[in-house]
């Protein structure tokens, strides 16, 4: 299926000079969700991976899905003071500043294959923090999935030799 129909751009947001790639089309449609879904997760199928990880927000909406598709369960990466019970965090640098993200300590067991999904991979920033925060608790990040890569911003050389899966490339 061609995805990139479903990717709408929206120029000047969140600020002059960048140009947003809106999943919300795609989101909208059944058929290219669910397989949007499907196949973000078949590259792993036999990959052994025992959870899946999501980040805030747009993580939230295929993570799920993609743990279904592979029998695994899903644990959420969150801004700090949104997770009920014991996490723990990291700080990273994004180009205008600082981020944090945090997860709960019992999220991710020791030893276990994880898949990191997000909608976008840009310049690698969020998914790197993340594969930092899992492996903090002793998880192993198997692989990337990602709705969509932004190969100009070079994520992928931050996320090093781990297994990158994108659907649509610009």
């Amino acid at each position: 299926m061609d995805y990139t129909t479903f990717i709408r751009d929206v120029p000047d947001f969140p600020k002059a000079g960048i140009l947003f790639k809106d999943i919300t089309p795609l989101l909208g449609n059944a058929a290219a969700l669910q397989n949007c879904i499907a196949d973000m997760a078949s590259p792993f199928k036999n990959a052994g991976i025992d959870i899946v990880v999501g980040m805030e927000s747009r993580g939230f909406i295929f993570a799920p899905g993609v743990a279904g598709h592979l029998g695994c369960g899903f644990a959420p990466v969150r801004k700090p003071g949104k997770l009920p019970y014991k996490t723990e965090a990291i700080s990273y640098e994004l180009e205008y500043g600082s981020d944090t993200l945090e997860m709960h300590v019992d999220a991710v067991k020791a030893g276990q294959r994880v898949l990191v999904v997000d909608d976008l991979l840009a310049t690698g920033g969020t998914a790197a923090a993340t594969a930092k925060l899992i492996e903090k608790v002793g998880g192993i990040v198997a692989g990337y999935s990602f709705v969509i890569e932004l190969d100009f911003l070079n994520g992928a050389k931050v996320l090093g030799g781990t297994h990158i899966n994108a659907l649509i490339h610009y």
